[in-house]
């Protein structure tokens, strides 16, 4: 059906946080949703928290898996769908009340492949989460979404959903498979996600102190997709080449009397 959505809540070992989020899905102004959570081999009270919203609502659902990652309960949870469009929401973050039914709405306005959101943070840390500006050239660089962006489920199935070797950048491998440079992407312009900040245990902590999973993980991901970056980066070598002459640019701009005059009169 495209005008609803199935939201897929993989959990483990986050039930201080599942029962907000689940609250925030309850919450929806539209009615048109089903909510598979799956639970991925927790040792905590997650089972007894999504039990509770079972019985509240039909429209909750509960699975039990042994403990395979990220991926594999994305992947479990996206099989047992049954809706057209998927939501992979992280089970510690909350979505606005409104972001199905604008998102069921532009869907079926635009016929879109993905559609985004603006996103914010919110625990630790506080404010807007800006990401680059999409297009399929910049997604090969980087990653301009968050996980829990939604998209057509049917697009998932023919790239064969989630890399499960990964347990980071799975969902830019997934986009940057699942999209093409004639995808049709769009954004809504309204904040519709709330990302929550932890103080410990991220991404960026875990790569500062442990760099070489960070370049790995990078590595993985262009050697796995080289035809795609071949077809888009013909030449490698000039690339650095020109990315060198930048950087010397930048830094002789960064050196020059009248820019350091210009930083300190922008500092007052």
């Amino acid at each position: 059906m495209k005008n609803s959505v199935s939201i897929i809540v993989p959990c483990y070992n986050q039930a201080q946080f599942l029962d907000d989020t689940l609250q925030s899905v309850f919450n929806q102004t539209s009615s048109n949703w089903e909510c598979i959570i799956v639970n991925d081999g927790s040792t905590d009270n997650s089972e007894g928290i999504a039990l509770k919203w079972t019985e509240k609502d039909s429209r909750f659902k509960y699975f039990f898996k042994d403990n395979g990652g990220l991926s594999s309960a994305r992947n479990f949870g996206i099989k047992k769908a049954e809706y057209d469009i998927v939501l992979p929401l992280d089970s510690d973050d909350i979505i606005s009340k409104d972001l199905i039914s604008e998102v069921i709405n532009e869907f079926n306005i635009s016929n879109a492949d993905v559609v985004y959101y603006e996103v914010e943070f919110f625990g630790k840390k506080k404010g807007v989460y800006t990401l680059p500006k999409y297009s399929y050239r910049t997604l090969l660089l980087q990653n301009v979404f968050i996980a829990c962006t939604p998209f057509k489920k049917a697009n998932y199935f023919k790239i064969g959903g989630y890399d499960e070797k990964l347990k980071s950048f799975e969902d830019w491998d997934l986009w940057i498979r699942m999209l093409n440079e004639n995808s049709k992407v769009v954004k809504i312009d309204k904040t519709l996600y709330y990302y929550r900040k932890h103080k410990t245990g991220s991404l960026t902590n875990i790569f500062s102190e442990s760099p070489k999973i960070y370049f790995d993980l990078y590595d993985y991901i262009y050697t796995k997709n080289k035809t795609i970056y071949d077809a888009h980066f013909k030449n490698p070598i000039l690339a650095y080449h020109e990315n060198e002459s930048l950087k010397t640019f930048n830094n002789r701009i960064k050196n020059n009397f009248f820019f350091k005059i210009y930083q300190k009169i922008k500092k007052n």
